[in-house]
């Protein structure tokens, strides 16, 4: 998929709650940069299967490459417990230098390091390399802990931090907080994406409607704060028998009643939600109405999709199948702004910060 920056929400006013973020233009040539991607792409028999978000981050990498920057480069994929090779970012590092060298004019030696801890292969490659790419950072536990000691060898031989990884700004991990510890710079299209997403939290068209499905408990944390700035709340996915018995529902909310089985939306879910869809000016969706791994329960996604791309609302769209049962109608490029993640856009909503620049 080309890679498409469209135009911001509402770009040609101050924005309220938009926060200072420095751009790349600020950082000297020959500057030696820890660049922070998104590398949690989907994989399969060891091959890298989509490499949409590894292109969001190639506009900053040619940037930083056109003023001789030299690149070290951290990311994580999945939720290893250790070192667990099937977890290993090398097969990542594989499929980016091509994208990086079909897309830059710049001489690249690069190697791939497998230890972030040795200060010694580190230097040794800085001399020799001009993009070093490291292992999976969430191979030690310090990653996760946001442990202070965890990265200070990569650090002491950097000059810049850039952070290009919006989909996991919301976590307080090591690799995402090094803007405490270095000049700091974000990416291209992590400046963008924030842009459109805080011109919904400064200004948005009402009605807004916000719709949450999925399987994680964990946007339920978040229905206070959408509360605030949502006129209508469609609960479907796994979310119905999640919710707290004791969980306050105002008339805003809607929740679906699903099939006998619980798998999906059943018929009744999805007049009302597409009513309720129909009549909205801007339209917030998170999550797929039904267990969308299986075909059979696909219909009240599917049926979601054409109703939010048929809107003609502004639409924010997170989340891989989310995304994918819009990619199925052909109809993405209906979509205002597709977010890097949904746990980062529901947080960047409510809280308008993340920890990334806080």
């Amino acid at each position: 998929m080309k890679l498409v920056f469209k135009k911001a929400y509402s770009r040609d006013r101050d924005m309220k709650y938009m926060p200072t973020l420095q751009s790349i233009e600020e950082i000297p040539p020959k500057s030696r940069v820890i660049l922070r991607m998104d590398m949690d792409v989907p994989e399969e028999n060891g091959n890298v299967t989509d490499l949409n978000r590894l292109k969001k981050s190639i506009p900053t990498i040619q940037a930083l490459l056109k003023k001789e920057c030299t690149l070290l480069l951290l990311g994580h994929i999945g939720r290893p417990k250790g070192k667990e090779k099937e977890y290993s970012l090398r097969p990542v590092y594989d499929a980016l230098v091509p994208l990086i060298r079909e897309s830059s004019t710049s001489t690249i030696s690069k190697v791939f390091l497998e230890d972030v801890t040795d200060e010694n292969a580190i230097k040794q490659a800085l001399f020799n390399h001009t993009m070093l790419c490291f292992e999976n950072v969430r191979f030690w536990e310090g990653e996760e802990k946001n442990d202070p000691n965890f990265l200070v060898e990569v650090i002491k031989n950097a000059d810049w931090y850039v952070n290009d990884a919006l989909a996991v700004s919301h976590r307080r991990h090591r690799s995402m907080m090094l803007h405490h510890e270095l000049p700091t710079a974000y990416g291209i299209a992590f400046i963008h994406e924030v842009q459109q997403l805080m011109s919904i939290v400064d200004a948005p068209t009402h009605p807004l409607t916000i719709i949450l499905g999925g399987a994680k408990k964990d946007k339920l944390t978040y229905i206070p704060g959408l509360e605030a700035i949502a006129d209508h709340i469609l609960i479907g996915g796994k979310l119905p028998h999640l919710l707290p018995v004791d969980m306050h529902i105002t008339d805003a909310f809607c929740i679906a009643t699903l099939k006998d089985d619980g798998f999906d939306l059943n018929e009744n879910d999805i007049q009302i939600f597409t009513t309720i869809i129909k009549q909205s000016k801007t339209i917030i969706w998170a999550g797929a109405m039904g267990f969308f791994e299986n075909p059979t329960y696909r219909k009240g996604t599917e049926a979601i999709a054409r109703a939010v791309v048929s809107s003609g609302a502004y639409t924010i769209l997170a989340g891989g199948d989310t995304e994918a049962s819009v990619s199925g109608l052909g109809e993405e490029e209906k979509i205002n702004v597709i977010a890097s993640g949904g746990g980062m856009m529901l947080e960047l909503l409510t809280k308008k910060s993340l920890p990334a620049w806080e």
